[in-house]
């Protein structure tokens, strides 16, 4: 297991694995923090979304293609399973990420939190433990009518800039979503505030994680 302060003191090339249950949860839940790393180190992105329509996985694509834009090399893999069913189709969806392992062998790994109210969040998290069980793996959070945010143990600070980038990326790739009320930059800018306080951070924004084991 590759210890935390390796993975963000260093100036190798890191390679990231993301795993998202739908189209914009992994831009929501760590997007942020990706596009910090990637203006600090060389990244080898892998990216996986489970559940999408053909009009959200073009969507998807546009935003992988900005969030990843200066990553070294990036791979983006988006399945079509039903979105609000994923644990009806359970072994397609384990073994879609058991097929990652012979092709990524990552140093950090970004999931859904593991005790997320939405089905098909909390079943994303479950296979990625349950397949990547010797690697770093941070859980993000996305914030959502079933509430539950929880008490993130691990925080990546992040300057207004990267939050002006994220927030500014996400409105851009994703108009199918731009007519739900919590798809705003109000709401994503809320939660990075609140985290933002809650670590001290230097420009008041972060990005937060649950992070159940860690070698230091």
């Amino acid at each position: 297991m590759i210890g935390l302060p390796v993975v963000l003191g260093s100036k190798k090339a890191l390679r990231v694995l993301c795993i998202g249950a739908h189209c914009d949860d992994i831009e929501i839940g760590c997007g942020a923090t990706l596009l910090r790393l990637t203006g600090e180190r060389p990244l080898d992105v892998t990216w996986l979304i489970l559940c999408s329509t053909t009009q959200r996985a073009a969507e998807a694509r546009l935003s992988a293609a900005a969030f990843l834009k200066k990553a070294r090399t990036r791979t983006v893999n988006i399945e079509a399973f039903r979105d609000g069913y994923l644990p009806a189709q359970w072994a397609q969806a384990k073994e879609c990420i058991e097929s990652l392992k012979a092709s990524a062998d990552p140093d950090l790994i970004f999931t859904h939190e593991l005790h997320d109210r939405h089905q098909d969040h909390r079943l994303a998290s479950e296979l990625t433990w349950n397949t990547f069980r010797d690697h770093v793996i941070l859980e993000y959070e996305i914030p959502k009518y079933d509430g539950f945010l929880g008490q993130p143990n691990l925080y990546v600070s992040v300057s207004q800039a990267v939050a002006e980038r994220k927030t500014r990326h996400l409105l851009n790739s994703y108009s199918t979503q731009r007519a739900k009320r919590w798809f705003s930059r109000e709401t994503f800018f809320a939660l990075m505030r609140l985290r933002g306080v809650e670590c001290n951070a230097p420009d008041g924004l972060a990005e937060a994680f649950h992070a159940r084991k860690l070698v230091v």
